[in-house]
């Protein structure tokens, strides 16, 4: 059995969770924001996961972008959540709390 693959599938099922969760806690944020905190966190993510997670969500209609000017090189594309997205972020931290609890309650070693 291969550990690392293992827990990088774990990690990568909550990944659209926790981008949606940086984006509405900045109210808008661009990619390298993201990856920054990703990275704070310990969730490293690069580039090429970051960019078709963020296009499917505009794409399924959770997120929109505008382009901002840059005072230090090119615009930027800042992505913010759409009505529709709260909501889908509200029913994933639902899910995750009643996720986190089973996983403690299952996991849990009783003496």
């Amino acid at each position: 059995m291969d550990i690392e693959n293992t827990k990088a599938q774990m990690r990568k099922g909550i990944l659209e969770f926790c981008i949606l969760s940086i984006i509405y806690s900045d109210d808008e944020c661009y990619a390298s924001e993201i990856i920054e905190k990703m990275k704070i966190a310990k969730l490293l993510v690069v580039e090429g996961t970051l960019y078709p997670i963020l296009t499917r969500l505009k794409n399924d209609g959770y997120l929109t972008y505008q382009w901002v000017e840059s005072k230090s090189g090119p615009p930027r594309k800042y992505y913010k959540l759409t009505g529709l997205g709260e909501k889908f972020l509200k029913e994933l931290q639902k899910t995750w709390t009643e996720l986190e609890a089973a996983v403690s309650l299952t996991t849990k070693k009783s003496h």
